[in-house]
């Protein structure tokens, strides 16, 4: 299986199964001399870490991460940073129809029709399970761009989107939804748990903000920072759609209401709105950087589904095992991930390109 390195200049690329003894990821392009430790990178990772809650899958993994390579005396030396995470509760047994039975909805037959072989123990690297890897490289990318701050949150759950005149930042860490809005996290509870007690599952919208980018990243054409983000996101599976700014809202406006004034101020411009996401012309404005992401729902559910098997046959399949019953939850720190990643790549492309 090819491509699975993303990046330019600040480059990561992910190894390993859900089911294997262990994933991670290398980490090429980083500047040398930043302080780095194993310590820098765990707090991502234990947010994204399946089992705290009753909302998410009750896997039980630590994800403690080791670093093998590219530090030393704690700071970066330039050359490729390797990192490890075990998997430690694996019950592959629980993917014995999988074995068989493709899950609609989930990258199974399609895995197949490609290859003509699969890894079906927990969707082998189809699995949320990969996205461990890419944090990991995201807590390191967050180094590259010290100047730049980057909050995410869930929006919506199912038909339940949390209201922002309630919103709260100091709420996201406070509650086991990612969610800046206390009333709709009391109100996904009930929705999360009925659907994991009806054996279903649900989506969800992530929003993504970074402020502190400076106006200059990116480049047009073709590795404008909108499209970088978009191809990045996209990327984390069960991703199903992305807006940056107002994205498909701005179809509907007229081009009064979408443009983003700007006013003379002591330190550049002002901007009196920020309809495009932070992003003009693939460049960043100064602006925050914000975009939104559509989790759908997780295909692994209790619920029996219509399918084929192998063979082509009909059949009917539930998956057995311990899923996420809305994995756009912990789908939160993996977009502040990626976000990071593709910022750093892009602040070292702008150093390369105007010094």
């Amino acid at each position: 299986m090819s491509y699975n390195t993303f990046g330019r200049v600040f480059r990561f690329t992910t190894w390993g199964e859900s089911h294997g003894p262990a994933l991670g990821v290398v980490v090429d392009g980083c500047p040398p001399g930043i302080a780095l430790s194993e310590a820098d990178i765990q707090p991502y990772l234990d947010k994204r870490r399946p089992g705290q809650s009753r909302f998410t899958t009750q896997r039980q993994e630590p994800d403690q991460v080791r670093i093998l390579s590219g530090v030393f005396e704690g700071r970066t030396t330039g050359t490729p940073i390797s990192l490890m995470i075990e998997n430690v509760d694996q019950r592959s047994k629980d993917y014995s129809e999988v074995a068989v039975a493709y899950r609609p909805g989930h990258a199974d037959y399609a895995y197949d029709a490609k290859y003509g072989f699969r890894d079906y123990r927990g969707g082998g690297r189809s699995s949320a399970r990969e996205t461990a890897a890419r944090v990991a490289a995201g807590a390191i990318a967050r180094l590259v761009i010290p100047e730049v701050t980057i909050t995410g949150w869930v929006e919506a759950i199912g038909h339940a989107p949390i209201l922002y005149s309630r919103f709260d930042a100091a709420e996201i860490d406070r509650n086991a939804f990612f969610s800046p809005d206390a009333e709709a996290a009391a109100q996904w509870e009930t929705l999360v748990d009925a659907a994991r007690k009806a054996g279903s599952s649900l989506g969800a919208t992530v929003t993504c903000e970074a402020t502190g980018v400076p106006a200059g990243w990116g480049a047009p054409l073709y590795a404008k920072l909108d499209s970088e983000l978009a191809a990045a996101i996209m990327s984390i599976n069960a991703v199903k759609g992305i807006e940056i700014g107002d994205g498909f809202a701005a179809a509907l406006a007229t081009g009064e209401a979408n443009a983003d004034p700007m006013r003379p101020g002591a330190d550049g411009p002002e901007f009196l709105a920020n309809h495009a996401g932070g992003i003009a012309g693939g460049i960043s404005t100064g602006q925050p950087v914000r975009v939104r992401a559509a989790f759908k729902p997780t295909s692994s559910i209790l619920t029996p589904v219509e399918t084929i098997n192998r063979a082509g046959e009909a059949a009917e399949i539930r998956t057995k095992g311990r899923h996420d019953p809305c994995v756009g939850i912990r789908g939160v720190p993996v977009v502040e991930a990626m976000m990071a990643l593709v910022l750093a790549d892009q602040k070292l492309l702008h150093r390369a390109q105007v010094g």
